[in-house]
């Protein structure tokens, strides 16, 4: 099993930008889709983006769509969320998985599709 760390995380005006990384040890990420969700206080995690094994397809939460960019470089293991124009109500810890399966260009969004994940960054947006 793949182990991820989330790191990058942190305090950011509105407005501003920010990246997280996500880095896997353990095993190769390169056939793995990936994805970042997010959780609130007192809400439950939720889709944020995810991306295929092969860089071919990327989807966004509607919430995330125009202002954030997923992204991988699997020589570095490494999987990375680009978020601009970020809002007060983006803050939560953000959370990266992979999926359960490999070679696959299907479109994961449910937490059930993913096997690994890291254990959270956190992103603080004040107004």
């Amino acid at each position: 099993q793949v182990q991820l760390a989330e790191s990058g995380g942190g305090l950011v005006q509105a407005g501003g930008s920010l990246r997280v990384s996500c880095a896997a040890s353990g095993r190769s990420i390169s056939s793995y889709g990936m994805a970042w969700f997010r959780q609130a206080p007192g809400k439950e995690r939720v889709f944020v983006a995810f991306i295929t094994w092969n860089r071919l397809i990327t989807n966004y939460a509607d919430s995330v769509k125009g202002r954030f960019t997923i992204s991988r470089d699997n020589a570095k293991n490494t999987v990375y969320l680009q978020m601009n124009s970020l809002k007060p109500e983006d803050t939560a810890v953000y959370y990266c998985a992979a999926t359960a399966s490999q070679y696959s260009n299907a479109v994961q969004s449910k937490a059930s599709g993913f096997g690994s994940w890291g254990r959270g960054t956190q992103v603080t947006v004040s107004s």
